[in-house]
């Protein structure tokens, strides 16, 4: 079984960063494709970013057109810890914003994932 638990939401202005955090329990952390969601009010779950580890030294990093140039997806395995670093937010960026674990075989489908977080939410307002 897998847990995920979103934090580091919150209120920022835009053009501000925020941080979000994914910290992950079970076994599945280290081989796992791992992913951000964000779903609006009235929108469909859109997808964020994906990370995925291959070996010790090879990663590999997926990106949504809305957010690519600024966010920025990392995983840290001692931790069990996937983050997303979000820059130059944008009032569009507004959205409660899920980690998940991918089983499928689409990193961008969310129904390619399996277990998912609560959620956190992220507000970009001045």
């Amino acid at each position: 079984q897998v847990q995920l638990v979103e934090s580091g939401g919150g209120l920022v202005q835009p053009g501000g960063s925020l941080r979000l955090s994914c910290a992950a329990s079970g076994s599945t952390f280290r081989s796992s494709v791992l992913g951000w969601f964000r779903q609006a009010p009235g929108r469909e779950r859109e997808f964020v970013a994906a990370i995925q580890q291959s070996d010790s030294r090879t990663y590999y990093t997926y990106y949504g057109d809305s957010v690519k140039g600024r966010f920025t997806i990392s995983r840290d395995n001692t931790k069990n810890t996937v983050y997303l670093e979000m820059n130059s937010l944008k009032p569009e960026d507004t959205a409660v914003y899920y980690c998940a674990r991918r089983y499928g075989d689409n990193t961008y489908l969310s129904t390619s994932y399996d277990y998912w977080g609560r959620g956190t939410q992220v507000t970009v307002s001045s």
